[in-house]
């Protein structure tokens, strides 16, 4: 295996991790609320953070989404005001530390980013709450730099169903609808992680740009509604569309869903949201793993989801969506941004070629943004910007 991992460090040198979804941000809101002496991510934050730039260097990674997620416990305003200060964060973090990370808009930037040696970073919001209903909050999101939003988090909203609770829609509203046509205009790429499987085929309908799945992973091999059913991965050829595989356990291994259902209730008991990772949180994690020992996941459980991944929808629209700093517990060999190059090698080791793996790593994901830049060129140059309501469209 040590050969394996040589040969993945050195192609993820040529053809680094374009990565779709991590939650730094969020974690340092939630532990430190954005003192970033207080988790200098310059040094190793190994027990407190899956993420810093040592790891992130270690692990090959040259290109990141990084989430603006915010909770929908938040709502109109304050959703708003809370991404804002995400998006800030970010900032924050490229200012800090400028020979590493280079804020990245365009396909352009990400790849002059790389040309210097620094890891691009690109801000991704995560969940449709964050522009409370308003296509002009959409469009002011673009232009401070967002170039994906996920349609959902875990709630369904006002015009578009979730995977995670009662559907209401049956897909996309028709303001919803309009909001997946303004993101086309604006150049923001479609995100189908965490929607239902109705809303996946309606922005597919709809949508004249390729839209990703930012973190998600293969409902055929793991039957849990975050996952992407194979009729919709057999759609993203004729899209052009990318599903970036996540490493989270409970979307990627059968026997880890129940047994994070009851670590969520344990959290839900002590007063706890179970997506917390603060150390409190983690704290009240790792005494229930003790009680009760996790199922293990590792690099080959994710390796399983991208080779029936890359059976059904074809390797041009496979993609790498670790989900680092949004989840409480890892694959053994993926336990930080320093472990890409185990699913690189578990890969190769699967006879995957280097071509396919430069595809999956970083081709893949900037030709989508680059195609969603064109679109948008082509769509700003004849239809003007919405400003249809939800009342307007949804009554």
């Amino acid at each position: 295996m040590s050969d394996l991992l040589a040969q993945a460090r050195a192609l993820l040198a040529a053809h680094p991790v374009f990565d779709g979804h991590n939650d730094l941000p969020w974690a340092l809101r939630q532990q430190v609320r954005y003192d970033l002496d207080a988790r200098d991510i310059a040094t190793d934050q190994t027990g407190l953070l899956h993420t810093d730039l040592p790891r992130l260097r270690a692990g090959g990674v040259g290109a990141q989404f990084w989430s603006v997620y915010v909770a929908t416990s938040l709502t109109g305003d304050a959703a708003v005001s809370a991404t804002l200060e995400q998006i800030d964060a970010v900032r924050q973090l490229a200012a800090r530390y400028p020979d590493d990370l280079q804020l990245a808009r365009t396909a352009d930037e990400v790849a002059a980013a790389r040309s210097r040696g620094r890891i691009a970073s690109l801000l991704g919001a995560e969940g449709g709450h964050s522009i409370a209903n308003s296509l002009g909050t959409l469009r002011g999101l673009y232009e401070l730099g967002v170039r994906y939003m996920t349609l959902t988090h875990n709630d369904t909203l006002d015009w578009a169903d979730a995977a995670t609770d009662a559907p209401r829609h049956d897909g996309l509203t028709a303001f919803g609808e309009q909001v997946v046509r303004e993101m086309n205009r604006c150049g923001m790429l479609v995100d189908l992680s965490h929607v239902a499987a109705s809303t996946m085929r309606d922005a597919l309908r709809v949508t004249r740009a390729p839209v990703i799945f930012s973190h998600s992973s293969a409902r055929a091999v793991c039957d849990h509604p975050r996952n992407i059913p194979d009729d919709v991965l057999a759609a993203l050829p004729a899209n052009g569309g990318v599903a970036m595989v996540t490493f989270v356990p409970k979307f990627i291994a059968p026997d880890a869903v129940e047994w994070t259902r009851r670590a969520d209730e344990n959290m839900r008991a002590h007063g706890l949201h179970p997506l917390d990772t603060t150390p409190a949180g983690m704290a009240v994690q790792r005494a229930f793993e003790e009680a009760h020992p996790r199922p293990r996941a590792t690099a080959a459980t994710v390796a399983d989801h991208l080779d029936h991944m890359r059976a059904v929808a074809g390797i041009d629209h496979l993609g790498i969506g670790g989900d680092f700093d949004g989840t409480a517990f890892l694959p053994d060999d993926l336990d930080s941004v320093a472990g890409y190059p185990h699913l690189v090698a578990e890969l190769l080791a699967r006879r995957w070629s280097g071509i396919d793996l430069a595809k999956l790593t970083w081709h893949n994901p900037l030709r989508v943004l680059r195609d969603a830049e064109s679109v948008a060129r082509d769509l700003r140059a004849t239809t003007p910007p919405s400003n249809a309501t939800l009342t307007d469209l949804d009554g």
